[in-house]
Parts: C-alpha cells; sequence; structure tokens
C-alpha cells in the first residue's frame, strides 16, 4: 500500500502535498511520502480547499460531504479523510490521474 494512504474502517485517509496555481488540476504521484495534487485554483478564500475537494469527491466516486480535511486547512500539506471508499479503489481512482 501506498505510504500516503491508510485505510479506516468505511473511510481512508490520504497524506497530501497540494500546489495551488497549477495549469490544470490533477494527481502528479507521490512526493516526499505524500501524494502531490496540482490544484489550478489560486490559495485565496479557501479556494484550493474547495478545489480539492471537488477533485477528490469526484475523482473517488464520491460526494463532497463525504471529503473532510482534518489537517492543513491554511497550508499545502494536508491530512483528508474520504468516507465510502476503499484503499485499492482509492490508489487505483488517483493513479489514474
Amino acid at each position: 500500500m501506498a505510504g500516503f494512504l491508510r485505510e479506516e474502517p468505511g473511510a481512508v485517509v490520504l497524506e497530501l502535498v497540494v500546489q495551488p496555481r497549477a495549469s490544470r488540476t490533477r494527481a502528479v504521484g507521490e512526493h516526499g511520502g505524500r501524494l502531490k495534487v496540482q490544484l489550478a485554483a489560486p490559495p485565496v478564500d479557501g479556494e484550493a480547499n474547495e478545489a480539492l475537494v471537488e477533485f477528490l469527491a469526484r475523482a473517488l466516486g464520491v460526494r463532497r460531504a463525504a471529503v473532510a480535511i482534518l489537517r492543513g486547512e491554511t497550508g499545502r500539506r494536508k491530512t483528508v479523510r474520504v468516507a465510502g471508499v476503499g484503499a485499492a479503489a482509492a490508489l487505483a481512482a488517483l493513479a489514474a490521474g
């Protein structure tokens, strides 16, 4: 299993590093033990966090309400919990970009 992902009952917890103001929103692979996610949104007024939640919900096939930022609300290093998805499915979906 990838170092940036751990499974909990009924959910997965992702350790992420985000890069706001990228050319497009996508997962680009492991970076320093975390999954690197590039976001097209700027880090202003929570726009990057909203874009991250939207991206993860769409990529993992869950509702936006199932995605919660646990730590790192104002920083680039974030811990995110996604309910309703298993580790294998999450890994496959995020590896696909």
